[in-house]
């Protein structure tokens, strides 16, 4: 019986947090209360606290478990071009509840707690060091910088398409910034800053 009311409790807990992953992302953290939320897993306000000590820590576990969904897409992806379509597909931009949580919460994370901006931060590091790796560089150093300007290119076209009013101009931000980084990073051309490339070549001829 204890144990058939602990993995009640399990289930519940994740439902509540599944819930969050998606409207957090969905709305904003700040756009929809505890109330909402536990409404819609169908439990009262009042069984909130028996299952989180405060909104920060389901802040923090909605974050964790939205992560998951980004995490098994980077799993598939085996080039930058490709990575660079999926993320800015309009399917992307239309479904931002299960999408990217670091671009879908980017606008209210500065104003969270530090556990959330913790949490954040790792994902932001996880992404950077995803692009990093497809990125076309040479060198540790070229490759970062690279992953950190197509990431960053990614999140704010991903962003400023969600955030305007004109569906023209929605799909005309995706489209441009999408063409633009896969034209760069395909063909075998090298986001190696030049000026690291030439250094690399009078290396190599002393």
């Amino acid at each position: 019986m204890i144990r058939r009311t602990r993995s009640k409790k399990a289930d519940t807990h994740a439902r509540i947090v599944a819930i969050a992953a998606k409207r957090f992302r969905e709305l904003g953290i700040h756009q929809i209360s505890i109330a909402d939320l536990m409404n819609e897993a169908g439990l009262t306000v009042g069984g909130f606290y028996r299952h989180f000590s405060s909104r920060d820590q389901l802040v923090v576990e909605a974050f964790i478990a939205a992560s998951q969904d980004i995490v098994k897409w980077s799993e598939s992806v085996s080039s930058c071009g490709q990575a660079i379509k999926d993320y800015l597909a309009e399917d992307h931009r239309d479904h931002p509840e299960t999408g990217c949580s670091v671009a879908a919460l980017t606008g209210d994370v500065k104003n969270e707690s530090d556990p959330v901006r913790a949490v954040y931060t790792r994902e932001v590091r996880r992404l950077l060091e995803f692009f990093s790796r497809l990125a076309p560089a040479d060198g540790a150093l070229a490759k970062r910088q690279a992953g950190m300007l197509v990431f960053s290119a990614c999140v704010g076209a991903l962003e400023l398409s969600r955030s305007v009013d004109d569906p023209k101009l929605s799909g005309d931000i995706l489209t441009a910034v999408r063409s633009l980084l896969v034209e760069m990073t395909s063909g075998g051309a090298s986001l190696t800053p030049r000026k690291w490339r030439t250094a690399a070549s009078r290396r190599g001829r002393s």
